[in-house]
């Protein structure tokens, strides 16, 4: 059964007013339901305000010099207003205290659902319900700054999911937390994809926790799209380092045992893949 596009992004190219050159170029990208799409590249590549495109910050609230079509579950996301765009497209800040704003986790989750006049008894419903995919219910009474940096996020998170978008944008969430925690969080994402079908694409810099779970990564440079495939196809060419995207040290180890012949081709993405293959290859 053919997958349905829930974001096709066409021909886009965006400048912002008196900037001396395009921050997107001639970007095409199409992205199935049920995706986990990683898009990485240097900073100042673009990255940014592809995003604001998507969520449709880019053209409601910024302007410039905008031509070719952004849809989410095919709606044009610049003849959709923010309020319907809320409900399709739910965006995770780098920082959870960039949109954690209530006194209590429970009134936070369930702030823009208040927002957009969902009845109390849904609402109600919503809250819990992303409560629970979070594992944070526990925590529903307690003040969000009181909660370590991996709580917040989660709280965070839950505000998005209850508003239930079909796509899901995570904008470098991984950055304020210590390595247990993001494989926590990386894990979730993998979880939820699962769970609800939901579509993510996620910007990232430590790409080596989101390869494992991605089924694609994008590589941007120079607001242009210069890399697309699988993660193990990308970080496996000889050209995602030439463009800023930090290959995992176990892909790189692996690429010297293959030039002895000791690996196979093909990009390996974890200390335990690795293992396995040495142990095939020395049966």
């Amino acid at each position: 059964m053919k997958l349905t596009n829930i974001l096709d992004i066409e021909g886009l190219t965006f400048r912002y007013p008196e900037a001396p050159k395009e921050a997107v170029s001639h970007f095409d990208l199409h992205v199935p339901e049920g995706e986990i799409v990683v898009l990485a590249g240097p900073s100042g590549c673009g990255k940014s305000t592809l995003l604001r495109t998507v969520n449709g910050l880019i053209p409601h609230m910024y302007s410039g010099d905008y031509s070719g079509e952004v849809k989410v579950a095919g709606a044009s996301v610049k003849g959709t207003d923010m309020r319907d765009l809320s409900q399709r497209v739910g965006f995770l800040f780098q920082n959870p205290e960039n949109q954690i704003f209530m006194f209590t986790v429970e009134r936070d989750v369930a702030f823009g659902l208040e927002n957009i006049g969902v009845p109390r008894e849904e609402m109600r419903g919503r809250v819990d319900e992303a409560l629970r995919l979070l594992g944070i219910a526990s925590l529903a009474q307690r003040a969000p700054h009181e909660l370590s940096d991996g709580q917040k996020q989660r709280v965070a998170l839950a505000g998005v999911l209850a508003m239930r978008p079909r796509l899901v944008i995570l904008d470098e969430p991984t950055s304020l937390l210590d390595p247990k925690t993001a494989g926590d969080l990386v894990a979730l994402v993998a979880g939820l994809r699962k769970e609800l079908g939901t579509t993510f694409v996620v910007v990232e810099h430590r790409i080596d926790l989101l390869v494992k779970v991605a089924d694609r990564l994008v590589v941007m440079s120079e607001g242009k799209k210069v890399l697309e495939g699988t993660p193990r196809d990308v970080l496996f060419g000889e050209e995602a380092e030439s463009y800023g995207v930090a290959t995992p040290s176990v892909t790189k180890l692996q690429k010297m045992l293959a030039h002895d012949g000791l690996a196979t081709g093909g990009a390996l993405l974890s200390p335990a893949e690795l293992a396995r293959e040495l142990e095939e290859r020395q049966r």
